[in-house]
């Protein structure tokens, strides 16, 4: 490429399309995203204060909901506002800075939602298959440190992604054919050798998120086995149950989330749209069906947010 039209400066601002091949529906898709949005930011803003505010569900299992519910109003708070924005104003600039911010928190978020999921299955591992010793393992103590250790280990996961991002040399291309700022997207607007990023995404992927899902797997197999040795069946049941939801909500971030890491790697003949519509999902789904599904399945959850707005109802107005 000519000397002209490389620099050793990223691009000032970058220029966010949207859903390429889909222009003509971005104000229609705008209408779902907006309502998921909605739903997501009520229902994890609404799991949160139930959870604070009621000392009876400062549990374990309670306490991680809140620490996953801050997350995903984290991610779809730093994705869904732009993407609206390009939607229905073809506000699609954004600066380099805010680009790199957007793509760290997103990244962040994502290494920190798998870690509480993992501690998640760790506590239903050790309610089920050792209960005599679920409050003197699980601890206030032991708690903080968990959600220190994630947050922790996320900071240092992501954090040289910026630098790998800064280190590139770029073109005179500005244009990411997307509706939010992410790693692999920005690195290949580089006009250098972007071999490093591509295979620190994919160790990343393998030895966090695979290695957390396989982790998970492997102590909801131990789980199953403990819940099959239960003599009464209405004990299986309960066991099962309490697992139910959070099974769900496993596979509704890993699913999505992994088929459009590696599609996006590998899957060369799948459609640029089709990648693109995944990744939006990704960041809309899990948070809003998330609530949901605790605020069903969780019994005390569901309990004391309907106690709690039946006394807000019943107060009277001046």
């Amino acid at each position: 490429m000519p000397e002209a039209n490389r620099s050793s400066f990223p691009p000032a601002t970058y220029v966010l399309t949207g859903i390429p091949g889909m222009e003509a529906s971005h104000v229609w898709l705008s209408i779902p995203f907006c309502l998921m949005y909605v739903v997501a930011l009520l229902g994890n803003g609404s799991l949160l204060l139930v959870i604070l505010t009621e000392r009876s569900l400062h549990q374990p299992m309670h306490l991680f909901l809140s620490m996953l519910a801050a997350a995903d109003l984290l991610l779809s708070t730093t994705t869904v506002p732009k993407m609206l924005a390009i939607f229905w104003f073809r506000a699609g600039e954004i600066s380099f800075e805010g680009c790199l911010a957007q793509m760290f928190f997103i990244h962040l978020t994502f290494v920190a939602e798998s870690a509480i999921l993992m501690a998640m299955a760790f506590d239903r591992y050790i309610a089920i298959c050792d209960p005599l010793r679920y409050t003197t393992v699980l601890t206030s103590s032991v708690i903080r440190k968990i959600g220190l250790a994630a947050i922790t280990r996320s900071f240092c996961v992501v954090s040289p992604v910026i630098f790998l991002v800064k280190r590139l040399t770029f073109c005179q291309r500005n244009v990411l054919p997307h509706t939010y700022c992410e790693h692999m997207g920005i690195a290949r607007l580089a006009c250098s050798d972007i071999t490093v990023n591509i295979w620190y995404g994919f160790v990343v992927a393998l030895l966090v998120i695979v290695l957390d899902a396989l982790l998970i797997a492997a102590s909801y197999a131990l789980i199953l086995r403990a819940v099959f040795r239960l003599p009464s069946l209405d004990a299986r049941r309960k066991a099962l149950g309490t697992c139910g939801s959070h099974l769900c909500v496993i596979l509704m971030f890993y699913t999505p989330a992994l088929f459009s890491f590696f599609a996006h790697r590998f899957g060369h003949n799948i459609p640029g749209y089709i990648h693109i519509l995944l990744a939006n999902l990704y960041v809309l789904v899990p948070p809003m069906l998330n609530p949901i599904v605790y605020g069903v399945k969780t019994k005390e959850i569901l309990r004391t947010a309907t106690r709690k707005f039946r006394l807000h109802r019943s107060k009277p107005r001046t």
